[in-house]
Formats: structure tokens, sequence, C-alpha cells
């Protein structure tokens, strides 16, 4: 008999989301063979042996002893979501199919949002990184219009100081265009998971009380926050309306809301990256590529007698 080790708990790191769209596939697979009749751990098994390299490492811990919620969250990521609504579905005997087919168009609804963010940031992201590269080039420039600007650097007082601040401000600046494009990024985890797991719970017969305590205790606690569910809850009560609709709505538009202001993030971020232009990339070109061209082109002329 096997004994099933509980692997402990681990706070997922900010990693970024892009293998979203893949798991979402990966997740329908296994809703299709759910309901085909598959026990949960032989779905794994068949999707494992179709190449997938995700369930091949959930079926090598499982085959090692870890409960499979655990294997299934040890690949992190858009995994932890998945692990929780496999968490929450099983403990209150919600369709696992069902749930885990939801789960794959939310997923998926995710990716979609979350790579229009980076594509509208790819075209300000590239330039701001080549523009970082322009101080070094002019420097480049002067040596190769065959002025020795090199040797005016490091020889000459002057020279010496553009150097030194010159590439101050060339780190100044690469430091202050990642901090921008780090904070403009997409959020990790999957906007509206928090409504959507509190969802599966009441669709199979928990209370809304229990069925927040499970959400808060699933795997994908450190990626999810319910500050939107308890509105909903509290609109759902007094109307006397059914709360699952209303909560997939709610991540519906969670979602939607991630996918605008992200959008807004990418446009404010082209004007954003014109501070650092300014403020350094500009005055180290002049340092590191004007100020030693004239500083070699004064040295090398001769003073008139």
């Amino acid at each position: 008999m096997v004994t099933l080790v509980s692997m402990p708990r681990r706070r997922p790191a900010k990693i970024s989301d892009a293998g979203a769209e893949e798991a979402a596939v990966s997740v329908r697979t296994l809703a299709v063979l759910l309901q085909a009749g598959a026990v949960p751990l032989n779905a794994w098994r068949h999707l494992a042996d179709s190449g997938d390299k995700r369930a091949e490492s959930v079926v090598e811990r499982c085959d090692e002893g870890a409960a499979l919620v655990d294997a299934i969250e040890a690949e992190g990521g858009s995994w932890a979501d998945v692990a929780a609504a496999w968490d929450v579905a099983t403990t209150v005997g919600a369709p696992l199919a069902e749930v885990l087919r939801s789960l794959a168009e939310t997923m998926r609804d995710a990716a979609a949002a979350a790579d229009d963010v980076r594509i509208a940031l790819a075209e300000p992201a590239g330039t701001a990184r080549l523009l970082l590269w322009m101080p070094l080039a002019g420097l480049l420039l002067g040596f190769a219009l065959g002025f020795d600007t090199v040797s005016v650097l490091f020889s000459n007082p002057i020279g010496t100081a553009c150097l030194v601040v010159g590439l101050l401000l060339v780190l100044g600046a690469r430091a202050w265009t990642r901090r921008l494009l780090r904070r403009a990024q997409p959020d990790p985890g999957t906007p509206g998971m928090h409504a959507e797991l509190v969802a599966v719970a009441l669709s199979g017969g928990a209370s809304i009380e229990r069925s927040l305590r499970l959400v808060d205790d699933s795997p994908a606690r450190d990626r999810i926050s319910g500050t939107r569910t308890r509105g909903v809850l509290d609109l759902s009560r007094a109307a006397g309306v059914p709360a699952g609709e209303l909560l997939r709505a709610a991540a519906a538009q969670e979602r939607h809301d991630a996918r605008i202001s992200g959008r807004l993030r990418a446009a404010k971020l082209s004007s954003q990256l014109l501070v650092p232009l300014g403020v350094c990339t500009l005055p180290a070109f002049l340092l590191l590529g004007v100020a030693p061209l004239m500083l070699s082109v004064m040295s090398s002329t001769p003073l008139p007698i």
C-alpha cells in the first residue's frame, strides 16, 4: 500500500503566465477524458502518454507518493489554479469534468488578455531597449570616424569625468527603464479566479461560508484576490438569485477590466519612457559620444603661436 506524502505548500513565485494557453489545452483534454469515464489519475496518465510534459511530471510525482493535488500544484504558475479548482471540486463533490471544461475556457480567456497586454507593451519596450545603446553607439561612432575618443576618455581628466558620469547615467537609465517595464507587465495569476472557485464550491452544494474557506485554503490562495467576491455574494443574497452565475459574470468582468487596465498601462508607458530618455540617456549620449569627440578635436588642433 502506497502512503500518500503531502508535499509542503509553497508560495508561488511571481513568474509569467505565458504558458496559460498551453495549460488550458491540457485541462480541456483532461475534461474530455474524465467525461469519457476515466478516473482522475488514469486521465493524467493518458495525457502523459500523449507527450504532455506537465502531465508526465505530475504522474511522476504521484508515482513517488505525492497526492494528486500537490503534484499539480508543484508545477507552479497557472497550474496552481488548476490544483485549486481540482481540490475544491473533489472536496465538495462538484462534477470535475464540467469544472475543468469551464476552467479551460477561463484560462484561455485570461491568457488572451495577457497576450494583448504583452503585444501592446512590445513596441515601447523594444524602443526603450534600443535607445539605451545610443550613448555607447555615439562613443563607437567617434572612434569609427578616426578620432581617438577612447584615449581621450582615459588620459584627459575631463574625458575621464565624462566617462564616469556617462556610465552612471546609462546604468541609471537601464534601472529606471526596467522598473517602468516591470510595473507595466500584467500581474501573475488569473483575474477572477477567486470568484470562479467559489462558484465551483457552490455548485457542489457547499454553503457560502464553507465555499469561502475552501477557496482561502486552496493551492491558489496566494495568486487570487477575493475583494469583489463578497460584494457579489451580498448582491446575490439581497436579490435572492443564485450566486453561481453572478460570480462567473463578475469573474468575466474582472478579466475584462484587467485587459483594459493592461492596455492603458501600455499606452502610458510610451510617454513615461521619455522621462529616463531625457534625464539620463540623452545626457549620457552627450557625455560619451559628443564630449570625447570635441575633446579629441581640441587636443589634436595645434594652438596658434
